[in-house]
């Protein structure tokens, strides 16, 4: 599953982003991916580990909530649907 959101630019920088990606690793976990930084600038990549799927997903909707408390809007989705 991949998220991408958005947050409009005040003035005439460049625009913030926030990437999600969820993806199972070898071990039978799950790592959730965030990436963040201005578009055509620098970005920080972060990972989690998680044991399961179910608990990576909420971390997932979580983070995507409290982003979009801050501002950011849906630009992408990808996978399953977001609820």
């Amino acid at each position: 599953m991949r998220l991408l959101l958005q947050q409009r630019p005040e003035g005439r920088e460049a625009p913030r982003f926030v990437q999600f990606m969820l993806q199972p690793d070898l071990l039978g976990g799950w790592t959730l991916v965030r990436e963040s930084g201005q578009i055509g600038g620098r970005s920080t990549v972060r990972r989690e580990q998680f044991l399961d799927q179910a608990s990576a997903f909420a971390a997932l909707e979580s983070a995507r909530d409290t982003h979009i408390k801050r501002g950011f809007q849906l630009m992408f989705a990808e996978g399953a649907a977001p609820r």
